[in-house]
């Protein structure tokens, strides 16, 4: 059976330039950075070495990049540290409700210990609009916090805007760029960011390797004590080899973004053609244009989103759901319900994310076995029904 990987935004392999990068540092290069003695200099030289070229890919000084152990621990740090350094100048924090969990949790948990968060809405598209930003800002409103590309419908946020919106009022501003970095351009400078959280394992780096962007000057305070390791802003003994690996995937992803955007858009726009022109009842989740370039997120009616993956899988083909069932919640994705798209309706999503490997063969797999399998689905389901000569005076609306 062939084997087509289409849940990149989930994880990526390791990239075998990577591989071997880290490989290099389990194996022989293995001292402790700390250490004074020729096996810790050349662990640290690694360090740095990987904090320049990070450094390089967002267009910030090596000094002001944080190695962690990925995008949560980023978003942690951030969040967390900008409130507990800025209490005494407000306690306001503006976020949105199409953030990933990692912000979203953080927010509700520091409103527990007195702190004002405001979720500004998103329209139709799962896009933030910088007015609505400008209107929640207070006087007491200290970081606003807006991801930089959606990990469910690709939507890319205009962060410029809210970053000058930032500026202009001297609020904090971080955004959780795990899914943008490596895809599309993240600099630091040109979004007009304070906070940048990046995560290796999204672009072809291990898992359990990530980086923050602190902006220099900025007020902020550690999360965590225990040692002086990162300049004493992340105690504990720096994970050499992944950071090895995150340095050499931010590298490799910068050679390779223009070209690999561009191709990945063009199999993209294949598999949105190809699903919108031969299905109804079928809604594109996400910003027809300023979206990921390998990003697609269908809600196919009348379908549930587990038994379409598991019915996939059973093709071959790896994809994910908009849904959370796969994670044992009956619920549907918060950001699909935060576009307005009905319950019932996020239930039936579909995430097609591409990599690397991804080609023309992959997708004209995926639309050769998808029709049947939505056709076996929907002939299950009791509230769909093919179009016939009753059709006329039926009063079910939503059927094609």
């Amino acid at each position: 059976m062939r084997r087509v990987y289409f849940d990149h935004s989930a994880t990526t392999p390791v990239h075998p330039a990577v591989a071997e990068e880290m490989y290099r540092y389990v194996n022989k290069t293995f001292g402790n950075p700390s250490s004074v003695h020729f096996f810790g200099r050349e662990a640290r030289k690694a360090v740095e070495e990987a904090r320049e070229k990070v450094a390089r890919a967002i267009g910030s000084r090596p000094e002001e990049v944080i190695f962690t152990s990925g995008g949560t621990e980023s978003d942690l740090m951030a969040i967390k540290g900008v409130a507990y350094a800025n209490r005494n100048k407000g306690n306001h924090i503006i976020t949105s409700s199409v953030e990933h969990h990692a912000v979203l949790d953080n927010c509700k948990a520091l409103e527990k210990e007195g702190f004002a968060v405001t979720v500004l809405p998103v329209d139709a598209d799962g896009m933030v609009s910088p007015d609505s930003v400008a209107a929640a800002i207070t006087d007491k409103t200290i970081l606003i916090t807006i991801m930089h590309a959606n990990n469910e419908v690709g939507t890319i946020q205009p962060i410029h805007e809210i970053g000058r919106l930032a500026r202009e009022k001297g609020i904090l501003f971080h955004t959780d760029a795990v899914q943008s970095f490596g895809k599309i351009p993240v600099n630091v400078d040109e979004l007009l960011v304070d906070f940048v959280s990046i995560s290796g394992h999204k672009i072809y780096a291990p898992k359990g390797i990530g980086a923050l962007y602190i902006r220099k000057g900025v007020r902020w305070l550690p999360i965590s004590l225990g040692g002086g390791q990162e300049r004493k802003r992340r105690p504990g003994t720096e994970n050499v080899p992944g950071i090895a690996a995150l340095g050499k995937a931010a590298e490799i992803a910068m050679e390779t973004m223009a070209d690999e955007a561009a191709r990945l858009t063009l199999l993209r726009d294949k598999i949105i053609k190809g699903v919108m022109e031969n299905y109804s009842n079928v809604r594109l989740n996400g910003h027809p244009t300023k979206r990921l370039p390998n990003h697609v997120n269908f809600a196919f009616e009348f379908i549930e989103g587990e038994a379409l993956l598991l019915s996939l899988d059973l093709q071959g083909v790896a994809a994910s759901s908009g849904s959370a069932c796969t994670s044992g919640s009956l619920e549907p994705s918060h950001v699909l319900l935060a576009m307005g798209i009905p319950p019932e309706i996020a239930h039936g999503s579909l995430r097609i994310t591409l990599g690397k490997d991804n080609n023309e063969e992959d997708v004209s797999y995926f639309l050769e076995v998808l029709p049947a399998i939505i056709d076996r689905l929907r002939a299950m389901s009791p509230l769909y029904h093919k179009v016939s000569d009753d059709c006329e005076t039926c009063d079910k609306t939503w059927c094609r």
